[in-house]
């Protein structure tokens, strides 16, 4: 096992990745910008290096710094979290060149999966369903992807084989426009991710965002523990997540579970990981393989008794997983509400002293969050700042406890939405369950 991580990050993960450290005995460096220094992980950390400003490229992106700080603590091993070099293949490939150990995949694994095009053609390999598509990148003879496009059946989205965010893609209804809409998005994926690479799908008009969290050791051992619903989105960012995700077929799911283990083992994945899907009439669809720890993972913790940033840690040290399939267990349902420090109305960052932060309490009910009262939230990182997540019995209770939690919780000198997640979870369709990835949008007429 490791003796000591340096976690590359900030925030409320930061604080998750020190906790399971300090669990496992491994000690513990923060690195932080010059802004952060007062974040709660960096009071807490065995350790505290500041490795630049506060402007992300010269702190949290700044690939050299958070090396030079690994052999300067001596570090053995660095944790990326979520976000910023998560899944970033050249910090994973220079950390591991400089002869130390990143907690997640190997560098080309990464590079796999980051490039949608070679990430469908791995899946579609080991039999994960894909969404109708291209099966490659778009040619440049607009003929052909006229022909294409009348094959998948109008409408088509165009994406950026580099893309991510929600960025670099184009629906596409009518033949007259595709050309066009193949142009442009090639411009913008150029522009945004040095790589103008593009390719063409089905675009399905109105499905959920069903996910597969799974864990491998690289070592031919791979299990799933289960899957959430994230189709609560504005703006192709998730808002509530919840597991398991309602009304799937028993089946239908694990089919697509048991393929979502197998890609693992195909492609010598090694870490924690997640496969996206749409989800529409029973089917699932492919769209892309996060290469790291996900914001939601605390309800599959909930609904599984398993800590995956410690399993994540032990898997990537060498061990091999030490749970197997038929130990995972899902027992009963839970919800996660993102708290953002952000305008409920308007959606605009608002940064700011946190004069008084309360949280809630009770049987199921967690908060990650690194905030505390007198902390001040800075303007320069995302907005969210808390994650409020019940557990319960059945999905009705869990929402229920959910209710209460919010009502309870106190973040008080800032706006915040915790107004709007008040709303959703006395929502009448959202209670039912299944609503699909354009609800939101359109219940706030956006």
């Amino acid at each position: 096992m490791f003796d000591k991580v340096l976690i590359a990050n900030r925030g409320e993960i930061a604080l998750r990745i020190l906790r399971a450290c300090k669990e496992m005995g491994i000690s513990t460096v923060a690195v932080h910008s010059q802004v952060d220094r007062d974040l709660k992980h960096v009071r807490l950390a065995d350790e505290a290096v500041c490795i630049g400003p506060n402007p992300s490229p010269q702190s949290y992106l700044n690939i050299p710094a958070i090396i030079s700080a690994m052999e300067i603590t001596d570090s053995v091993a660095v944790h990326p979290g979520y976000g910023f070099l998560a899944e970033n293949a050249d910090f994973a490939e220079q950390v591991q060149k400089s002869g130390f150990t990143f907690i997640g995949p190997d560098a080309d694994v990464i590079r796999l999966m980051g490039d949608k095009v070679s990430a469908i053609a791995a899946m579609k390999k080991a039999g994960v369903p894909t969404v109708p598509g291209s099966n490659g990148s778009l040619p440049e003879n607009g003929d052909r992807c006229i022909e294409i496009a009348r094959e998948i059946g109008y409408p088509v989205i165009i994406k950026a084989a580099a893309g991510g965010g929600g960025r670099g893609m184009r629906v596409v209804h009518t033949e007259a426009a595709l050309l066009n809409a193949i142009s442009v998005t090639k411009s913008e994926a150029g522009a945004a991710f040095g790589d103008s690479t593009v390719y063409m799908e089905k675009f399905l008009q109105n499905p959920r965002h069903v996910e597969i969290q799974v864990m491998s050791d690289g070592q031919g051992n791979a299990i799933h523990l289960g899957d959430r619903d994230c189709s609560l989105q504005r703006r192709h960012q998730k808002v509530l997540e919840e597991a398991p995700a309602p009304g799937i077929p028993d089946d239908v799911r694990r089919d697509v579970q048991e393929s979502c283990v197998q890609a693992c083992i195909d492609i010598g994945y090694r870490g924690a990981g997640t496969f996206e899907f749409l989800y529409e009439d029973e089917r699932f669809y492919f769209i892309e393989m996060n290469t790291r720890i996900q914001v939601e993972h605390p309800v599959t913790e909930m609904v599984t008794g398993v800590d995956l940033i410690k399993e994540q840690i032990r898997v990537c040290a060498g061990e091999k997983l030490s749970i197997r399939q038929e130990d995972v267990v899902i027992r009963g349902h839970a919800f996660e509400c993102r708290i953002n420090a952000e305008d409920p109305k308007t959606f605009f960052p608002c940064p700011g002293k946190v004069n008084n932060f309360h949280t809630p309490g009770g049987l199921g009910v967690r908060v990650d969050s690194h905030l505390y009262s007198g902390y001040t939230v800075p303007a320069n990182y995302d907005s969210m700042i808390a994650k409020v997540i019940t557990h319960a019995e059945n999905r009705e209770e869990a929402l229920a406890r959910m209710r209460v939690a919010l009502s309870e919780l106190i973040v008080d000198g800032i706006k915040t939405n915790i107004p709007l997640q008040e709303e959703l979870v006395r929502d009448s369709a959202f209670a039912e369950g299944g609503v699909n990835i354009h609800y939101l949008e359109k219940k706030l007429g956006l």
